[in-house]
Order: C-alpha cells, then structure tokens, then sequence
C-alpha cells in the first residue's frame, strides 16, 4: 500500500507530496487504495481540498445578488459579464490566486482574468433542469494563451479559458475512490462532492469535440471547445445535455454549480481572458 507523509504548514495547509502539481484533485491523487484516504491525516484538519469539493461549496452554497444576477434557484439563468465577479472567489491551496475585475474593451463589458503562475476560481450555485433548459451560451476572448498547455497532460494542465458545470446525481454509482473523495470533500468543506463535473476549455494541443477524462476521478471530464486558431472575441453555444451524454454515457442530471477558470501555475505561464455574458436557456 502506498504510504503518503500528509503535512501541514504554518497557515494550517494540508498537503501531501504528489499533489505538489495538482489542482484538481488537491489531496491525495494517486491512492492506490482509495479507502486508505484518510489514513495519515493530522489531528487539525487543514484547508487543502480536492476541486471537486471546491466545486460541492460552490453548488451550495447561496450566491450574492448585483444587477441582472438572477435568484440562484431560477431556473432559466442568466449572467452580465460584471456580474461573475461578485461570484464566490474558490483559492486553491498553496496557489497564488487569478486576478479577475470588470473592464471595457471594444465597446463592451468583460471581466477581464489575468493569471500569472496562479490558478482560482468563480463560482455561482444554482438549480437549473437542463432537460428543460439545455442551452448555454457564453462568450470570451483568450487576448494571451498558453501554447504549452495541455488539458491532456497533468503537469501541462492549464487553460486561460474554461467554463466549468458541476451536475447532481445518483452517488451509489461512486467507485470506491470516488466515494472516498466524496467523504473527504464532505470532511474539508460541508458537502460531497459534485455526481459529475464537465468543462469547457481552450486547448492548443487538442482539436475541439476533445474529450478528456481526468486521471484522478471519473466524475471529472473536459471537453475542448476552442483553440488558437479562432482569434477574438468567441461566441460559443452548447447544448448541455448533449455534451453530458457524450462525456458520461447517460443523461445528466440537475446543473447545481457553474464557474468560470483562467490558469497557468502548471506551465509556469502567464494568461489573459475576457469573460463576456452567460445564458442558460
């Protein structure tokens, strides 16, 4: 069995050695036993989690209200580009933090992410039935990429874009590494871990309609939807039900969280995206 030395430094960060490089399974990645999960863990617990459960805090948790931002349980929902920063900000342990803020480029609103080595999120919590409504539309602009990024490749394993949809659905289907990191999410942050994660990402390395299947948890998967080759301001509309069933095999269930992502701390890189409007119709 693998043996991992669980530590935890001065701001009470827990951590473990192989996930020096890992932002989204945080903790303990690579069990090969995943029941011995909490095996080693100190007394005081500490505030490294897997995204996974960043994602479960963020599809509980109540979202803050500005301007057009609709009820979180609306459930036809839509978004202004300023109104995703007044989403809740998710730090990634050990991570310096992406700068998000409200601009004006081209006659238009954006949020503007800028991330230098740094990788964090927004998060809006929701309940939306997406077989009623399966449309999502959102828009944005890479003004600087990552031409060493590879959503494919762990320590590449950053995007300057991403949209990211967290799912409910039935957790008797966990594998037992699953639910283990289920009941570790609920131990660091109050909730289980979202059924099923999908996200939209920008990849140099892949064609669009890639779908990737995180190495660490099968509940996470990504789908290429944009690379270099389109430039500017992008438009991009999806059918959620659609892309679910092609990640996952099956329907999918209720949409309880979304966020939005730009992240270059694998590759050391330095990234620049404008977030425009999100509708889910």
């Amino acid at each position: 069995m693998m043996t991992h030395a669980w530590t935890e430094n001065a701001a009470g960060v827990l951590r473990c050695p192989c996930a020096l490089n890992c932002k989204f399974v945080y903790i303990a990645p690579m069990f090969r036993d995943p029941l011995s999960l909490h095996a080693g863990l100190p007394g005081r617990v500490g505030l490294a989690v897997s995204l996974a459960g960043l994602l479960a805090a963020c599809a509980h948790a109540p979202g803050p209200q500005s301007g057009g931002l609709t009820q979180a349980r609306q459930e036809a929902t839509s978004w202004r580009a300023d109104d995703k920063s007044n989403w809740r900000e998710v730090k990634f342990p050990g991570k310096s933090a992406t700068h998000y803020a409200p601009v004006w480029v081209s006659g238009q609103n954006w949020l503007r992410a800028e991330s230098r080595r740094s990788a964090s999120m927004l998060s809006q919590s929701l309940q939306v039935n997406v077989q009623q409504h399966p449309k999502l539309r959102f828009e944005w602009w890479v003004e600087q990429g990552l031409s060493q990024a590879d959503v494919a490749v762990r320590d590449r394993e950053d995007s300057p874009a991403r949209v990211i949809l967290a799912f409910e659905g039935d957790r008797s289907e966990f594998n037992a590494r699953d639910a283990a990191l289920s009941e570790l999410s609920q131990l660091m942050t109050g909730q289980p871990m979202p059924y099923a994660t999908l996200m939209y990402v920008w990849c140099p390395q892949r064609p669009v309609g890639t779908i990737i299947h995180n190495p660490r948890t099968d509940r996470i998967r990504k789908m290429v939807v944009a690379t270099p080759q389109t430039t500017g301001p992008m438009v991009i509309e999806r059918d959620m039900v659609a892309d679910y069933e092609a990640a996952f095999g099956k329907a999918p269930g209720r949409l309880v969280g979304i966020a939005i992502m730009t992240d270059s701390d694998n590759t050391q890189g330095m990234a620049r995206t404008l977030y425009g409007p999100i509708s889910i119709h």
